[in-house]
């Protein structure tokens, strides 16, 4: 997912102070708009402080915390999730699995209709979904096993997987499966065909227009300033509370708490725990809960012109000699948990084995059966980004400094995200950070993105095709077991995958941060959800 980041810090009064200019700025910028705030009995929107994070607005071009919010909020999906993560009916009123889990068969809402007003059709379902498949990019994975789309008349779907998946339908939760109205998009290029992804021109249309079934409409989109929606009339489900939406770009958390104690926002998302723990105003509420979002190092051992092999010894010397709780103090204010491997606490097969330890005697000794005491120079480039509370130059100078321990010396680049998407995806970095919010809830997209096994982002990004003894012949095994079982057996097995990718020290998670919802008096409905960040239709205002 993508980012833009303010430059770090390290003391919270020194961030607050490097701030001043920006959130003046924004706070200028604010007052000459139409006045914002909680009155919806006036019209006024609600505003969301957020550093937007926006590469696309079209559900098959999208990837992105922010988009998760717009595209769950504009365009309604087959099925949707719970405040408790259970499944729940949308636009499908119902659907039946057969026994093998290979055919799902989803019958529509008669009463679901697209903004327009027009009936939401079996077409569209089909059609939104072959288009997302065949533009190979951005979430096509949640569609990699899906051999056919049939609808046999208006209110049916077939869909047949080459594989059963017990969470396959879980996954189409996910915002990136919201249905299109294809009538109106294919008037303005939209294409779902074979070649969709070199034919398809669509995007640009979408920038300024929406066409889904959800409780919200694009109203306007200016990037690096603001995106606003507003409610869906025509919704043929229950209307939202809030009639107006205006997300207003805002680069840092100290930028975003002054707007919103000006009274010139209502919600800020992206407030870090230390910036939060100074907030005085009592009109100002801050809810701290557990998150499913993960903050991890990865090591890629294919990576061009190494020092030295990355092998699985020096993998786990880098994992032992990491101080992981000093990170979560120095990042986080210690508001948020360790992980024992990639699958977040709370997702099936969660929290087996246990996290790695901050052992120094024993990375040292690792280096020396390697017989690289003196250590050696690793390229570090990584998103400028500071995500979830945590500040990525923050979180790698303290990595620097402890590998230095063990003489492995990290030559720290930051780089805008698209420099450091492009670097990881051509020649690899040795050693990098980023972040992971979940889609759907489920856990199969941890090992369709992590995993060492063909086929996934992580192993193509580690090397894979140049280290092949990356790949682990048993882990696509444990996954197909994992989604043809389902249950507690799934869970089960997704526990021993969770551990096997974790052995594998490619990918070292360093925090699950707490998720921090700072908000004005009168706010309520304002929640994280596993798949779609925030939930837009639960919010209300007084």
């Amino acid at each position: 997912m993508l980012l833009k980041m303010p430059e770090f810090h390290f003391t919270n009064k020194r961030r607050y102070a490097g701030a001043t200019a920006i959130a003046a700025a924004l706070f200028a910028s604010v007052l000459a708009a139409p006045a914002a705030g909680l009155a919806q009995d006036a019209g006024k929107p609600v505003v969301i402080a957020r550093d937007m994070d926006l590469n696309s607005l079209d559900p098959s071009r999208a990837f992105c915390d922010t988009c998760q919010i717009y595209l769950s909020s504009v365009y309604d999906r087959l099925v949707d999730l719970s405040p408790d993560n259970k499944l729940v009916p949308s636009l499908a009123k119902e659907w039946s699995t057969s026994a093998d889990q290979k055919v799902i068969t989803f019958k529509l809402d008669p009463a679901a209709k697209f903004s327009d007003g027009s009936a939401v059709e079996a077409k569209d379902v089909k059609w939104t979904l072959e288009r997302l498949k065949n533009m190979k990019g951005g979430m096509a994975y949640l569609l990699d096993n899906v051999t056919s789309i049939e609808a046999p008349d208006a209110a049916t779907v077939v869909v047949t997987l080459s594989a059963a998946n017990s969470e396959f339908v879980g996954s189409l939760t996910a915002p990136y499966a919201g249905i299109i109205n294809s009538d109106l998009v294919m008037q303005h290029g939209g294409d779902a065909g074979a070649d969709a992804s070199a034919k398809d021109t669509a995007e640009q249309w979408l920038l300024a227009n929406s066409a889904g079934a959800g409780p919200y409409v694009l109203s306007n989109y200016s990037p690096d300033h603001e995106l606003r929606l507003k409610r869906n009339e025509n919704y043929w489900a229950k209307k939202p509370a809030v009639g107006e939406f205006v997300f207003l770009q805002t680069k840092d958390a100290v930028s975003q708490t002054q707007l919103l104690e000006s009274g010139s926002a209502d919600i800020a998302t992206q407030v870090d725990p230390t910036t939060a723990k100074n907030i005085t105003n009592p009109d100002i509420v801050v809810d701290t809960k557990p998150s499913f979002n993960m903050v991890y190092i990865a090591i890629s051992p294919g990576a061009k012109n190494l020092p030295h092999p990355l092998n699985a010894k020096i993998r786990e010397a880098i994992a032992s000699a990491i101080d992981y709780d000093g990170i979560i103090d120095l990042t986080v204010d210690g508001k948020g948990k360790r992980l024992s491997s990639p699958i977040p606490t709370g997702f099936p097969g969660s929290g087996t084995g246990e996290a790695p330890k901050y052992d120094v005697e024993k990375a040292k000794k690792l280096m020396a059966e390697e017989g690289v005491t003196d250590g050696f120079t690793l390229d570090a480039t990584y998103p400028n980004v500071n995500q979830y509370g945590v500040d990525y130059s923050l979180m790698m100078q303290k990595i620097q400094q402890d590998l230095a321990e063990i003489n492995i010396k990290l030559e720290l680049k930051p780089v805008e995200f698209s420099v450091w998407r492009e670097k990881i995806n051509s020649d690899g970095i040795p050693l990098t950070a980023v972040f992971f919010a979940p889609d759907y809830y489920g856990s199969s997209q941890y090992a369709q993105y992590f995993a060492m096994m063909d086929g996934t982002v992580w192993y193509k990004r580690a090397g894979g095709k140049a280290d092949p003894a990356l790949a682990n012949p048993e882990t696509p095994k444990i996954l197909a077991e994992a989604l043809s079982a389902g249950g507690d057996k799934s869970a089960e097995l997704f526990g021993k995958l969770g551990e096997t990718m974790a052995n594998d020290h490619v990918i070292v998670p360093i925090v699950a941060p707490d998720a921090v919802l700072v908000s004005r008096k009168g706010v309520s409905g304002l929640r994280f959800s596993a798949c779609c960040n925030i939930v837009l239709s639960d919010i209300k205002a007084e």
